[in-house]
């Protein structure tokens, strides 16, 4: 029996992705999940026809797994933003962009409609990515900290930090597939609530992110997180799930 190469490379590539962004894999699938049950028809088939063969839920990991690219390094500072009190402050940035400028400028480029089919798959991608990476808490940083990466802690007695507890620690613990996880979610979404996350606009969702830093920052003295942790900010967490879901829909559907 011959095999064929270029699916066994693949397959392997899917794995050693799978296993270098677990949560990413999880999260964005799920947003996407919860994303493109409240498109409407119309704006989901076009969305899907420029992701193709990619659904919107796979598409948010892709600006992830480009990171060892080195002809995507220019948007390497495009996942997060700084953020001191919930203002937009330019000159606390990356020289190289932040997700609240990368958020307008793909979203513009988008909407003229000027792009290569490549080029407008691309930044399809991207804009999904970064729309859902910024209603993590420490994507939005205090610029002290690196985002939470640098606050060194235990979670469930393994050495880690704050950003990968938030990423990943909080949510595999669920233990749950994405779509269960985002029919649960999807059922909990009110009128009101779409409402509120609709109209917002991206300098709300920075205040959002800064108002939660008391509740993500609050750890205890030995640094040890546990089920007490999770428990506590799990609302949190399902919270900017289903607000990130629902402002993708809204970006979309202002596209196409």
């Amino acid at each position: 029996m011959k095999f064929n190469k270029s699916i066994v490379l693949t397959f392997i590539m899917s794995l050693m992705v799978s296993q270098v962004f677990a949560w990413g894999q999880l999260g964005h699938y799920l947003i996407g999940y919860m994303t493109s049950m409240q498109l409407k028809n119309s704006t989901r088939k076009k969305v899907e026809r420029v992701l193709y063969p990619m659904s919107i839920g796979r598409s948010g990991t892709w600006m992830d797994e480009i990171k060892s690219d080195r002809a995507f390094d220019y948007v390497n500072s495009w996942h997060y933003l700084t953020s001191k009190n919930g203002e937009f402050d330019p000159s606390l940035q990356e020289k190289g962009g932040n997700a609240y400028e990368a958020i307008q400028q793909i979203k513009a480029e988008l909407i003229a409609g000027n792009l290569t089919v490549k080029e407008e798959a691309e930044k399809l991608k991207m804009l999904i990515h970064i729309v859902e990476d910024i209603h993590q808490p420490l994507h939005v940083g205090t610029g002290e900290d690196r985002g939470g990466n640098d606050v060194k802690l235990e979670f469930f007695y393994q050495n880690s930090n704050l950003h990968s507890v938030w990423d990943s620690g909080i949510i595999d613990r669920w233990s749950m597939s994405y779509t269960e996880i985002g029919n649960e979610l999807s059922r909990r979404l009110t009128p009101e609530m779409e409402d509120q996350y609709r109209n917002s606009t991206i300098d709300d969702w920075l205040k959002e992110a800064v108002a939660l830093r008391p509740m993500v920052y609050k750890l205890p003295e030995n640094m040890k997180l546990s089920y007490n942790y999770g428990y506590d900010n799990r609302e949190i967490v399902e919270e900017r799930l289903i607000a990130a879901s629902v402002r993708l829909a809204m970006i979309l559907e202002e596209i196409y």
